[in-house]
């Protein structure tokens, strides 16, 4: 208990348990919806001291991530419930330390109930991985939740990048500012397993924030506030959309693509010339 206690007083543990009840309180996560992982620094390891149990047996992923190889996550568990963190982190919570290689998994600390990650731990571990590459190493969140306006706009809007970015970035003058770069989406798939994993890293590629249809949304982030920031914001922006959807009425004016590059050039970034006309 003294370890475990030690551990809950880091402020990587802390952050990640305020971000989760911050989602759990946007109504996000419905019974074990959602999950959430990070890729601590070597310093927050570290500070973990000797509570971390490094003697467990190799758990294969399903999945390889080389230049993730003997990296630790702090991540939720499977069938665990968000609301529920806050109060019993260890036995919702976990950290998980990859092996030398990137394809497998032991529990150094916590999941003291089910002892297993979220199902999501392989599309999770891809997802870091190619946020890693794409950031230089500064991306560190993978935050999946299950906001209620971002899927109903999955039933009404074509599921293609271009279309959903656009009217995002056109729903609210902050979208462009936020993710330049635009969303991703993939169609609907069996979730938790290596084939929706691999289809969703290879969006993540290109994107921060990648749409699942009639699901939910991955957003990846250099640190907590950050990757809660752009899924609040594209929240907004989904429930912005459906309300001007539900009055029935024509769109007699919007942000425009000149005003799109006119944010850019006043905020200084690049937006994605390919989802504008």
């Amino acid at each position: 208990m003294e370890n475990s206690a030690t551990i809950l007083q880091t402020p990587a543990l802390q952050a990640f348990i305020a971000c989760a009840e911050n989602g759990w309180r946007q109504g996000w996560h419905e019974r074990n919806g959602g999950n959430m992982s990070y890729r601590m620094a070597a310093e927050e390891v570290a500070a973990c001291g000797d509570a971390l149990d490094t003697t467990g047996d190799w758990i294969p992923l399903g999945v390889d991530a080389p230049n993730l190889g003997g990296e630790t996550f702090i991540v939720t568990g499977t069938n665990r419930y968000f609301q529920n963190i806050l109060p019993l982190p260890e036995e919702n919570i976990g950290i998980a330390q990859l092996n030398a290689v990137g394809d497998a998994y032991r529990i150094v600390w916590g999941l003291t109930v089910g002892h297993k990650p979220t199902s999501e731990f392989p599309t999770h571990i891809l997802n870091h991985s190619v946020r890693f590459a794409a950031t230089q190493g500064r991306s560190r969140v993978i935050y999946h939740a299950h906001p209620v306006d971002v899927i109903a706009l999955t039933f009404v809007l074509p599921i293609s990048a271009r279309d959903f970015s656009r009217a995002l970035w056109q729903a609210m003058t902050e979208c462009v500012v936020i993710f330049p770069e635009g969303v991703g989406v993939v169609p609907w798939m069996v979730c938790g397993g290596a084939e929706i994993a691999l289809v969703t890293a290879k969006e993540m590629e290109r994107f921060a924030a990648v749409i699942w249809a009639q699901h939910g949304i991955f957003c990846a982030g250099d640190d907590f506030d950050a990757t809660f920031g752009m899924m609040h914001a594209i929240d907004k922006a989904a429930r912005i959309i459906l309300k001007v959807m539900a009055t029935g009425q024509p769109v007699l004016q919007t942000i425009t693509d000149d005003n799109l590059r006119a944010i850019g050039k006043a905020f200084g970034f690049q937006i994605n010339g390919d989802f504008l006309d």
